[in-house]
């Protein structure tokens, strides 16, 4: 991933110097740091190997190689947990899925600040040193307890990671050129879903379950090292003063719901366990928006709620990623509990999608600047409820090819309608709010992550599509609830299309710009 650097724009030398401030005209290499609240040009040089490289796409290739392994830690380890669970002969294996997204949800709220407090780079860095400490750590667990707490390591930099990423990038691409930054966050965030099942399954079929954690660190340190040389520190001077109350609150409040959203399929809906972990953090949910709009420096900036492009994507954003996510969740126990695939096989057939999402990625941001974010993101989101659609009719017997088309076409929907959003979200976004921006963004797409998949999960359950394997006399059963969750995938999609009608093209005009070459 660190290899990929490419450069759309290469000034010449005088006209970069010409853009910089007067006290810092002097040759660019890659160990020089700019100042706290120096200007700069989007369009800076570094050198990077003996190599001119405009100084945008080193933070492009140091986010994107932190946020594919980050994301694609949450799906590879899924298709272990029974081998997991017969190492440490536990019922209890799913821990080790919770404990790394409880992990994530209380450190994600409060990234935008600690970035912009203590700069971008520390914290990026620290985030990818935790994940790889983390998971290094994972790969040596001798108990099933070692494992849980090595993966709530890894989660306290995988929360910080896509915040603090977001920020940088957004910072070092000009607004004109979002959705070019846009389609280069898609190659990870949607790829790397994909991929962890196949990854995954291959592993745990051919190698030791420990390199589905080692994996990540010879790639983790490249970035690591990549990054410490050559990326620039940023702090925002507004970021003063610890909000605990924020901090405490935003984070217990997104532990909870995560945590009820997560066990209500398996615990049951009206359980103890799961009524009061869900009222306890819709309370302190309650409690954080009450606080954070008191407090003058908060942890969560909720008043960015008021922006209304903001307000709008992340509205699309949170249905789009439940229905996303969600049948990727649902795809796989249909594929291995119903008909009976290993997780190898499953992999492969859910994997089309990918090449679906990186066709379409690449057009949507051509056409972003001509035809603006409102349409592509209500044609991509509505085309997709279509695909997504034609799932109701899957059985036992469907053609596994048929479903790798589908798979695909539901990539290539996806695909126009992501880039947009993300470069619309943050187009009425000032530079210095993109850090607290970026963090509720981040909030918003756990929840719904964890929304549609604990929605999709006991519909499931309550159909008996969960079960390792599901007898032929259960067969329909389980599809039938198969259906029922494509079902919701479908009208998550929808609302989201229906949404994005709302966006207003004039609103993102600042990222609609095309830039003279």
């Amino acid at each position: 991933m660190i290899a990929a650097i490419s450069v759309h724009h290469h000034p010449s030398p005088e006209s970069v110097t010409s853009l910089m401030p007067a006290r810092s005209r002097s040759p660019i290499t890659f160990d020089r740091v700019v100042t706290d609240g120096a200007p700069s040009s989007h369009d800076e040089i570094v050198k990077v190997f003996g190599v001119e490289v405009a100084y945008k796409w080193v933070v492009a290739a140091v986010y994107v190689s932190a946020l594919f392994l980050d994301i694609l830690d949450t799906t590879i380890i899924n298709v272990a947990l029974p081998r997991l669970g017969t190492q440490f002969r536990t019922d209890n294996a799913e821990w080790v899925v919770l404990g790394y997204t409880i992990s994530l949800a209380v450190w994600i709220p409060a990234s935008g600040w600690l970035g912009d407090r203590f700069g971008t780079k520390r914290v990026f860095l620290f985030a990818l040193m935790s994940f790889t400490v983390g998971s290094l750590l994972c790969g040596f667990a001798d108990s099933i307890g070692q494992l849980v707490a090595f993966r709530v390591l890894q989660g306290i930099g995988g929360g910080m990671l896509t915040p603090v990423g977001i920020a940088m990038l957004f910072r070092a691409f000009p607004q004109a050129e979002r959705a070019k930054a846009s389609t280069v966050v898609m190659i990870p965030t949607l790829i790397a879903p994909a991929l962890g099942p196949v990854l995954g399954g291959f592993i745990s079929t051919h190698f030791h379950w420990r390199w589905i954690f080692w994996i990540n660190v010879p790639i983790a340190l490249a970035a690591l090292w990549f990054g410490w040389r050559h990326l620039r520190e940023h702090r925002e001077p507004s970021a003063r003063g610890f909000d605990a109350a924020g901090f405490l609150l935003s984070g217990a409040a997104l532990a909870l719901i995560v945590y009820a959203l997560s066990e209500g399929p398996s615990s049951g809906w009206t359980s103890d366990v799961v009524l009061r972990a869900g009222a306890a953090g819709l309370l302190c949910a309650a409690l954080t928006v009450l606080v954070e709009l008191k407090v003058a420096n908060p942890m969560l900036d909720l008043r960015l709620f008021g922006n209304r492009m903001f307000r709008q994507c992340n509205l699309v954003g949170f249905f789009s990623i439940a229905s996303f996510l969600g049948v990727l969740f649902v795809m796989p126990m249909y594929l291995q509990n119903v008909r009976h695939m290993n997780e190898l096989q499953s992999g492969l057939t859910t994997f089309p999608q990918a090449f679906g999402v990186m066709l379409s990625s690449v057009v949507a941001g051509q056409l972003y600047t001509r035809i603006g974010p409102r349409r592509l993101m209500f044609g991509g989101f509505f085309t997709s409820a279509l695909a997504i659609a034609l799932f109701l009719w899957i059985d036992t017997g469907t053609n596994l090819w048929l479903v790798r088309g589908l798979m695909f076409l539901r990539g290539l929907c996806m695909g126009f309608a992501f880039v947009p959003m993300q470069a619309a979200s943050y187009s009425t976004i000032r530079p210095e709010q993109n850090g607290r921006a970026s963090s509720i963004f981040s909030t918003q797409r756990q929840v719904g992550v964890s929304f549609g998949v604990a929605i999709m999960a006991s519909v499931l359950a309550s159909h008996g599509a969960l079960r390792p394997v599901v007898s032929a006399a259960d067969a329909a059963r389980a599809l039938d609830g198969v259906h029922i969750a494509f079902g919701l995938a479908v009208a998550a999609a929808a609302v989201a299309a229906v949404l994005a009608l709302f966006i207003r093209d004039s609103d993102a005009k600042a990222t609609m710009v095309q830039r003279s070459r």
